[in-house]
């Protein structure tokens, strides 16, 4: 989908001086905020950023975005972890 914003130039110059790099900037922000309200998961996050999983998460850390890493997310892991080591 594609979606048009009009932005005063004045706020629009704040994220670039292209339209290209005010829309990436833009998304980069919308994903960020999609991300910690938890619209968005780390591989959404990834394909509207054109980013592989490794490259969304440098893309989170430098941007100072904690992981959404619940302990859930950890038993998960770490029973997946037993399986595959009880295979070996």
């Amino acid at each position: 989908m594609q979606v048009t914003v009009e932005l005063p130039d004045q706020v629009a110059r704040q994220w670039g001086e292209t339209p290209d790099a005010v829309g990436r900037h833009v998304m980069e922000d919308a994903a960020i905020e999609g991300y910690r309200a938890g619209r968005l998961s780390h591989r959404q996050l990834g394909e509207m950023l054109g980013l592989d999983y490794w490259q969304a998460e440098s893309f989170l850390k430098e941007r100072g975005v904690p992981l959404d890493y619940s302990a859930a997310n950890l038993e998960a892991d770490n029973a997946t972890l037993a399986k595959i080591l009880a295979r070996s």
